[in-house]
């Protein structure tokens, strides 16, 4: 499918969404409140078949975070970015570890360097700093290193 065709079939599945101009990949902006509603159809439409999860990250700029959601089909070929807009206080999203398993290890990841929590996922819990880091968020910009001083 041409990114033109993408476009028309995620406007049909979800009005509100919005897209960004440029780039190779379709870019598609969607709230927090409606990833979940977009995903579903994403992964299961067979016209779509978004199987292949294979990025999934979170970026600081300072007044709010971004998740962003690389999507491919096996089948079909084309590929998708998916960014969503979370508040920088109280960051949350639906985990999509049960549509994508793949994602399951990437929220974990994102929930222990940025403090996002994922809705809904089977086993949200650090995955690589260790026991009494919950809650520091080592890649956060308002993170502060006292051992080693770092300020971004």
């Amino acid at each position: 499918m041409l990114n033109e065709e993408l476009r028309t079939k995620i406007t049909e599945l979800l009005p509100a969404a919005t897209f960004e101009e440029g780039g190779d990949w379709l870019t598609v902006n969607v709230e927090p409140k409606d990833w979940l509603l977009l995903a579903q159809p994403l992964r299961n439409d067979r016209s779509l078949f978004f199987d292949y999860l294979f990025c999934l990250t979170c970026v600081d700029w300072k007044t709010h975070l971004s998740m962003v959601y690389h999507l491919s089909s096996t089948q079909y070929r084309h590929t998708i970015v998916i960014k969503s807009k979370l508040d920088s206080s109280q960051p949350g999203i639906e985990a999509v570890s049960h549509i994508w398993r793949t994602a399951e290890f990437h929220e974990r990841e994102v929930y222990e360097m940025f403090g996002v929590n994922f809705l809904n996922h089977p086993d949200l819990r650090l995955l690589i700093l260790p026991d009494g880091w919950e809650g520091r968020n080592p890649m956060r910009k308002d993170f502060e290193d006292p051992v080693n001083m770092i300020r971004l």
